[in-house]
């Protein structure tokens, strides 16, 4: 974790805290604590090697899969919508993953996976959740504990504010959860994501969990039209609000983050955006130049 004078300045705050995940365990994001933990925990029972474990990926998840397939003698098949960039499916292969294109969005390819799991019998691994489907992925966002737990060990005193980017909430989920455990209701926590797929801020508005539609986001690993109910319902509880972002934003802060030495994608450094965001009413957010603001660099960039 880094402490960013030059991001403080920008969002007109005290301090930022950046909990940079670029190159977490070689695999460039915190992704890397998630699946492959899950498969780690079947290699400790005897039910990883040999097995094949089949997700949809947005490219980080996939990468954390084919990772611990790799280390634990299983195969991993991943599926990628049309609009992951080639270079994540370039990845995924180098480390031994079969990928698949299936469909124009993450949904799709969700869809596809989850179809492949049945007829094959290969192990389902996803990084979501959804009726009848809570067991692994509330296993996987437990990897993401330890995140935070090193947050925790770092930080001398609790941030005002955390700024946390969400796709179908796993990461955002664990953070505000452990956030919430340790700190209990001092940080106000946000919940960031794009207005190309608000499916956490839609469901919270409506009450209920929503699919939401809308264009491709540039910010594609957060481009999730539907939110993981674990995650949604943790967030519920746990978060203070929710906060979407426009692509000029996203871009924004990914370009910020870059001139502050912290160079990270557009979905990485979301958080950031966030805030740099919110500087437009300081008030609605609880934002003063003495707060202290804990945000999470996700991924490395591309």
């Amino acid at each position: 974790m880094v402490s960013a004078p030059a991001l403080a300045r920008r969002a007109g705050v005290g301090a930022v805290f950046v909990k940079d995940e670029r190159e977490r365990m070689g695999l460039g994001s915190f992704k890397a604590l998630g699946a492959a933990y899950v498969i780690a925990r079947d290699a400790e029972l005897g039910r990883a090697a040999g097995q094949t474990y089949v997700t949809a990926s947005a490219g980080n998840h996939g990468l954390s899969v084919a990772a611990g397939a790799q280390a634990f003698g299983a195969q991993a098949v991943v599926f990628l919508a049309e609009t992951v960039p080639e270079a994540f499916a370039d990845r995924l292969r180098d480390i031994g993953a079969d990928v698949r294109r299936h469909g124009a969005i993450y949904e799709d390819s969700m869809a596809g996976a989850a179809a492949a799991a049945t007829e094959n019998g290969w192990i389902l691994l996803s990084d979501s959740s959804w009726p009848g489907y809570f067991e692994r992925p509330h296993v996987l966002m437990e990897g993401y504990l330890v995140l935070m737990q090193e947050v925790v060990d770092q930080m001398d005193a609790p941030p005002t504010h955390i700024f946390l980017q969400a796709g179908v909430g796993g990461l955002a989920a664990a953070s505000a959860a452990y956030a919430r455990k340790t700190w209990g209701g001092m940080p106000r926590i946000i919940v960031v994501e794009p207005d190309a797929a608000p499916a956490l801020f839609a469901s919270i508005k409506a009450g209920s969990p929503k699919v939401t539609s809308g264009p491709s986001s540039d910010m594609g690993r957060l481009d999730c039209k539907e939110p993981s109910l674990i995650a949604l319902k943790g967030l519920a509880r746990d978060a203070d609000g929710f906060m979407l972002i426009t692509e000029a934003e996203g871009a924004a802060g990914s370009n910020i983050c870059a001139a502050a030495g912290l160079s990270s994608t557009p979905s990485g450094a979301a958080g950031v955006a966030g805030l740099i965001a919110a500087k437009a009413d300081q008030a609605a957010f609880g934002l003063t130049e003495g707060s202290r603001v804990l945000v999470i660099l996700s991924e490395e960039a591309s």
